[in-house]
């Protein structure tokens, strides 16, 4: 999905501004130097009217100008958008915020003033604990105590004392900080290379690895950080376990630390849109249907907010979990073919926000996407969008690798395309058994498709049946459960059975779980 024309940072660079910033940036440049004709104003204007980067083209339109005078000035260019881009966001986040008082009073301690350095240090310090930013703390006390220990500032004792103390509290709050985020993200990295946990042995390893790098002493953690990693420790931990009780408490405990602290909604804003997502996946797992609709709802408003159109990440995060839970919405209420009305408009987006969405978040979206129309009986269209997972890197996400091809064949089967299913067949068993991806319900499913090709159309139904039977009884099993959660095999099989739309068969689970107030099973994963 993503294009070579992105490949020059400097133009991707520009082609990411909104009119604003390139209006501000136009403005800007002009105060800073007398001459409208600047080299740089033209190299902009000449990159910003580009679909693909050309050199070619640029050294033609900048005549005469050297390849590395071009060098030297597509730097100075990026350098002065930087510049730009910084002076007017300043005001509208806390880190630059912080930065710029940072950086004020460091200019004005190496002028020699340094009682207005510690003055513009004390505000600093008052607004990084008031929004929790350890991190600037750090430099900011470190540069304080500098300049309390090298100087005469007439500090009190108790004021000495006091800054001494804070160094020794920050110290150890960063350190937890640091321990519980750095678990956060090695499990996650662990999550997108390998999905989820295939057997004991990978259960054992995750439940070690846990252990030892979990902090002591985190019961009486009450720091906004500090639960927050925790939170998202004990998340990934679940959801790769394939607990979703404990990925559920976790990713409520996640958001409910933003709903205490709403301040921090626009402190943390990324973390407050990947914490609606866990909850949102969580609630599809357990089939919560009126909480996953509650959420979703309220993820929607929050969507419409400022906070979440302040920046392109954001805009752009919030639009991919909003949209990844509306099509989990129709695969679990089984409406797959109004479910595809959705798909014109999130490849529209996937495509014009290529510079910006990472290869996972385009590998799940061709996955569901594929389901939808799988469960829609477009068995073409959906080999289709599989083709994409198959063809691409095969570095992310093992898991969906796996059944990405396993989907591909049973769509070449639903197709009579017997006379490469052999082929598949062994393909696809190899892949899996190569990347120690196997359950039972797909040894299962490799012996019944080599076995239905003997078996006579009338016949075929109670072979279907037998084959319901053999695997049913293992929805239960956490490392057997994969295979339902990515492919729904129990509800292929009822339609076959049954004689009914794979569609209808889930609607009619649906319906019923809804009207009982019970999920009809727990299991089923949001890739």
């Amino acid at each position: 999905m993503m294009s070579n024309r992105f490949t020059d940072a400097l133009f991707t660079l520009i082609k990411s501004l909104e009119k604003s910033e390139k209006r501000h940036f136009k403005l800007y440049i002009k105060r800073s130097s007398a001459n409208e004709e600047l080299k740089i104003v033209q190299l902009f204007d000449a990159l910003d009217k580009l679909d693909e980067y050309d050199e070619k083209y640029l050294s033609k339109r900048l005549s005469p100008i050297t390849k590395p005078q071009l060098a030297n000035l597509k730097t100075h260019l990026y350098k002065q958008l930087l510049a730009s881009l910084r002076l007017l966001k300043t005001t509208e986040n806390i880190d630059l915020q912080l930065s710029e008082h940072l950086d004020n009073a460091r200019i004005l301690y190496n002028k020699g003033l340094k009682l207005q350095a510690l003055k513009i240090l004390e505000r600093a310090k008052e607004l990084a604990k008031a929004n929790q930013k350890a991190n600037f703390l750090v430099q900011l006390i470190s540069l304080e105590k500098k300049i309390e220990t090298l100087h005469i500032t007439r500090s009190s004792s108790d004021k000495t004392q006091i800054l001494a103390a804070e160094a020794m509290e920050i110290s150890s709050h960063i350190d937890r900080v640091t321990k519980l985020s750095n678990l956060a993200l090695l499990l996650y990295r662990w999550y997108i290379i390998n999905g989820h946990a295939r057997n004991q042995a990978d259960e054992a390893s995750i439940k070690q690895f846990f252990k030892e790098n979990l902090p002591e002493n985190i019961t009486g953690i009450t720091d906004f950080y500090e639960k927050l990693y925790l939170y998202q420790s004990y998340c990934w931990f679940a959801f790769i376990r394939q607990d979703f009780l404990m990925y559920y408490r976790y990713s409520q405990k996640w958001i409910d630390l933003y709903d205490d602290q709403p301040q921090m909604i626009a402190v943390e804003t990324g973390h407050y849109i990947k914490g609606m997502h866990n909850l949102l996946n969580a609630h599809f797992d357990l089939r919560n249907f009126e909480k996953f609709e509650t959420t979703l709802k309220k993820f929607e408003a929050y969507s419409e907010t400022d906070i979440a159109n302040h920046h392109d990440n954001f805009r752009i995060h919030t639009f991919i979990y909003i949209y990844s839970a509306k099509i989990n919405q129709h695969l679990m209420q089984g409406t797959f073919k109004e479910g595809l009305s959705l798909v014109e408009h999130v490849e529209e987006k996937l495509t014009k926000y290529s510079l910006y969405i990472d290869s996972h978040r385009v590998l799940v979206f061709n996955y569901k996407i594929a389901t939808l129309y799988f469960g829609s009986g477009d068995y073409e269209t959906c080999i289709d969008h599989l083709q994409k997972i198959i063809n691409g890197t095969g570095d992310l996400r093992i898991d969906l690798q796996c059944y990405a091809r396993l989907l591909h064949m049973m769509s070449h089967y639903e197709l009579g395309n017997y006379d490469i299913i052999e082929y598949l067949i062994k393909s696809v068993y190899r892949f899996m058994a190569k990347m120690k991806n196997l359950t039972v319900v797909e040894e299962e499913m490799f012996r019944f498709l080599r076995n239905s090709f003997d078996v006579s159309p009338r016949k075929l139904k109670p072979e279907f049946e037998k084959f319901l039977e053999k695997i049913k009884h293992l929805e239960k099993n956490r490392f057997e459960t994969r295979s339902f959660a990515y492919l729904d095999v129990i509800s292929w099989l009822e339609s076959k059975v049954y004689e009914k739309p794979m569609s209808t068969i889930i609607h009619e689970k649906y319906l019923q779980s809804k009207h009982t107030g019970t999920p009809r099973y727990t299991h089923k994963i949001a890739v």
